[in-house]
């Protein structure tokens, strides 16, 4: 499986973001799709998940309310809708696919995931 994350950018304390992450292969709508991030001087930190049909989601406190995780199994792409966001948001985000047929249980860690994209930057001006 291949991920490849974009639509990070500059934007201003308040603005939105749209990331989105295209994933090769056939058996993308049995893969937990996650995103996360890594801000300067931190370490990788959970964002948000979906489950493979997309009707299960759980987001992290720090972003709930304003992130949003959906999926669209026939293109193959999971996305990562952000408002209000926050000087805090700046990091660089990364999409992260499991194995098949796992339970979303637990796929809170980055233990849960074993493929990753590059990464996305995202810089939230004050």
């Amino acid at each position: 499986v291949q991920l490849q994350a974009s639509g990070g950018g500059l934007v201003q304390a308040g603005g939105s973001l749209r990331l989105s992450c295209a994933a090769s292969g056939r058996t993308f709508a049995s893969r937990i799709m996650g995103w996360f991030r890594q801000g300067p001087g931190k370490e990788r930190e959970f964002v948000a998940s979906v489950s493979g049909s997309g009707g299960t989601t759980v987001v992290a406190d720090a972003v709930k309310g304003r992130f949003t995780i959906s999926r669209d199994n026939a293109k193959n792409n999971v996305y990562l809708q952000m408002n209000s966001l926050k000087p805090e948001d700046t990091a660089v985000y990364y999409c992260a696919a499991t194995e098949t047929w796992r339970s979303i249980g637990g796929c809170d860690s980055p233990s849960c995931y074993g493929y990753w994209g590059q990464g996305t930057l995202v810089t939230v001006s004050s």
